[in-house]
């Protein structure tokens, strides 16, 4: 506690402004007012932290009728304002003020909060309690800021604000819980955010942000409760950014944002979010993992998506490009699915449901038929070979048109060769006339029969042979149509 005479010019300016929250500007108006150059400030508009911590703490209440505040400008604030676990009572605001330490407010009860155009080593606010908002607006903090499991009745602004904490957490907020909103438009962060675990009604909103943590996480949200989140219009991330089983229940928007990692660029895996919007200014350097994620809408651009995308589990209701529910062809869709690195018939079945609902059948069956082609690579030799024939007679099912291009095929075949040459009747005089046209049908149905197979036969030579492959021709197309037919009604 200081008496009024232990103070110099300076503090007593301060002591006595703060009882009725005037302003203290100490600022001359030349270039020496720069926060950067705030370490060179002489006494004359240095103040003590020990000083500054009295009055928040009730050092000059003042009058019943007037709201102290601390209200400094252009002030050089010397040691280490530590209010941890303090009940503090009025706002404060700092504007062009330089912080010899950090300002530290661990479990502290308190207002508003608003730093301008100041320089400070770092800002702790972990545990602490704020009726009100905090601001830190062209501020830059050459430390860390710690708001772990704080709670915020107000909105978090850090608007073309720096946060250097390189090779570590920079912004480390991990369970913070607000009743408002999460500003960090035009900020530069050199170290990575955290904030899994946050409740964030009023939305995460990054705007032109820049993110540099190239050897880790840039930003961390994991299992965060967010209405919206935006990292759009010039954001850009230099390291992963995470979003593993976040729920967004409105919008999660990287329009125009930049994505770069060595790994894994965006990581979506469990997500859930009303309206994904993908549309970044380029397609991220590393891979994104949806596995497991939901969407309601997806809005994505052909040119979006980097190499390797996971896919695994990915649900969604609709797709949209251009505006354009119907936009996307299903070729360019299922180059999508390929980017999937290993085999997975999810993708598929996800994509093919949702062309049935909206009424396109024929790419559904495409979708399923592309399926059954990829899953053909992972089978074994016979397996594959099978498969082949499978696809080439009937389309694993889905092309069944395809079986009676065959069978037109080999019956021209065959009238065509057997209209040439007459075959021996097996009991002469007793047989009905040689049909070219019949003989070969007959030839070709595996069960049952037309007369003709069973009274005519070859003595030899090529059209014997030919009569041998149409019969197991005849039995293979049958096979395969039954067997594209079984896969069809079971949907494998």
């Amino acid at each position: 506690m200081y008496t009024y005479e232990q103070l110099t010019s300076s503090e007593r300016q301060v002591w006595d402004a703060y009882p009725a929250g005037h302003l203290v500007d100490f600022r001359t108006g030349g270039a020496q007012d720069a926060p950067d150059n705030g370490e060179d400030w002489g006494v004359e508009r240095t103040i003590r932290a020990t000083v500054v911590a009295t009055l928040l703490l009730g050092g000059n209440p003042g009058q019943p009728r007037n709201v102290p505040a601390l209200r400094l400008a252009g002030a050089r604030i010397s040691g280490a304002l530590d209010l941890s676990e303090a009940e503090i009572g009025h706002g404060m605001w700092f504007e062009g003020c330089w912080f010899e330490q950090d300002l530290n407010l661990f479990g502290a009860e308190t207002r508003t909060i608003e730093i301008t155009d100041s320089r400070l080593a770092g800002l702790t606010l972990t545990m602490a309690r704020v009726a009100g908002r905090v601001v830190l607006r062209r501020t830059v903090l050459n430390g860390r800021l710690s708001l772990m499991n704080a709670r915020l009745s107000g909105e978090l602004k850090l608007r073309d604000a720096v946060v250097s904490h390189p090779g570590d957490w920079a912004v480390f907020a991990g369970g913070l819980v607000m009743e408002a909103g999460l500003f960090c438009r035009g900020t530069t962060v050199h170290g990575g955010i955290r904030l899994p675990g946050a409740q964030l009604p009023g939305g995460l909103h990054m705007e032109q942000a820049q993110l540099h943590h190239p050897d880790g996480v840039a930003l961390l949200a994991d299992q965060a409760v967010v209405s919206s989140m935006a990292l759009s219009q010039g954001f850009t991330a230099e390291g992963t950014v995470s979003l593993r089983g976040t729920q967004i229940t409105d919008q999660l928007t990287l329009d125009g944002a930049t994505l770069r990692a060595r790994g894994t660029a965006l990581d979506c895996a469990r997500m859930q979010a009303g309206i994904f919007v993908f549309t970044p200014a380029e397609p991220p350097s590393g891979q994104v993992d949806l596995q497991n994620a939901q969407a309601v809408t997806v809005h994505d651009r052909e040119s979006s998506w980097p190499e390797t995308v996971r896919l695994q589990g990915f649900t969604y209701g609709s797709f949209h490009e251009s505006g354009d529910v119907h936009a996307v062809s299903v070729e360019r869709r299922l180059a999508w699915i390929r980017r999937q690195p290993n085999y997975a018939a999810q993708p598929y079945e996800q994509l093919a449901a949702w062309y049935r609902v909206i009424g396109h059948d024929d790419d559904a069956r495409r979708v399923l038929l592309a399926k059954q082609r990829q899953r053909r690579g992972t089978l074994a030799l016979p397996s594959r070979l099978w498969g082949h024939l499978i696809d080439a007679t009937v389309g694993y099912g889905y092309r069944p048109w395809l079986a009676g291009v065959w069978l037109a095929a080999l019956v021209l075949l065959g009238t065509t060769i057997f209209a040439a040459h007459t075959p021996r009747p097996t009991q002469p005089g007793q047989v009905p006339p040689f049909n070219p046209f019949v003989y070969t049908l007959d030839l070709l149905i595996p069960i049952g029969g037309l007369g003709q197979r069973t009274s005519w036969y070859w003595m030899g030579g090529a059209t014997a042979w030919l009569s041998y492959a149409l019969i197991a021709a005849g039995w293979i197309l049958t096979t395969a149509v039954l067997a594209g037919i079984t896969r069809t009604l079971s949907r494998n």
